[in-house]
């Protein structure tokens, strides 16, 4: 459902050449994690040169990476405090990744690998398993209170609501990511195939700020999550 078009697929055209598909013509590699790689190469490469040559003052991807990173860690500093130092470095690995991800999927040839619903269930049960593991360290027994409410006598009605509700978390994290990006490839595809390329240009100004919009709604709603876990349940 969140291949598309796998035919103009580059990295399994890659494949195809090298040798590794099966019988039918298809990558061993499913298509989400080839790219998912090419994702992860492209950031260590980035990063590399964001920091082969730091100096006092930043210039270049140094420059680049010091004003993205430092402005996330204000934003999270100014809404969790000083507790968000312990949860700063994961939101921001989530943030970085999934925005290339969803940019990799605007280049003709490459496929969003947030356009699979396994990539974004393994990003979201991260988020649920660690802030729920966070919860437990900073309040021990007491956690559970954040399951079970204020008043004894409601806790038949609030332990189930409780746990529906932080269950629904990793599944909204997965479908709303997946729903925008596959949405997007869509329509781009369909453009693709109905207009020349040329016309589509005005659209990707669009789909890169909705990519960047999608990637900080992940990033803060799994900050609220987090918050949420360090403040005490009354």
């Amino acid at each position: 459902m969140s291949e598309v078009a796998p035919h103009v697929l580059l990295l399994e055209k890659l494949m195809d050449v090298l040798g590794l598909v099966d019988k039918h013509g298809h990558s061993l590699v499913p298509q989400h994690i080839l790219y998912t790689w090419l994702v992860m190469l492209i950031l260590i490469c980035l990063a590399w040169l964001g920091t082969r040559r730091l100096s006092m003052v930043p210039r270049g991807l140094q420059n680049f990476w010091e004003i993205i990173v430092g402005g996330m860690e204000d934003f999270v500093y100014e809404n969790m405090g000083p507790v968000g130092a312990r949860v700063f470095p994961l939101l921001m690995t989530l943030f970085i990744f999934i925005l290339f991800c969803n940019f990799i999927g605007l280049f003709p040839g490459c496929n969003a690998p947030t356009a699979n619903l396994n990539t974004n269930a393994a990003m979201a049960l991260t988020v649920f398993v660690w802030y729920n593991i966070l919860g437990i360290k900073e309040h021990g027994v007491k956690y559970i209170k954040h399951f079970t409410g204020p008043i004894a006598w409601l806790i038949p009605l609030m332990l189930p609501i409780e746990i529906l509700s932080h269950l629904a978390r990793p599944l909204s994290l997965t479908v709303r990511l997946f729903g925008n990006i596959f949405g997007e490839e869509l329509v781009l595809l369909l453009f693709f195939m109905l207009l020349p390329v040329i016309a589509t240009l005005p659209i990707y100004f669009l789909y890169g700020l909705a990519d960047t919009i999608q990637a900080f709604i992940f990033f803060m709603l799994s900050m609220i999550y987090f918050k949420m876990t360090f403040e005490e349940a009354h």
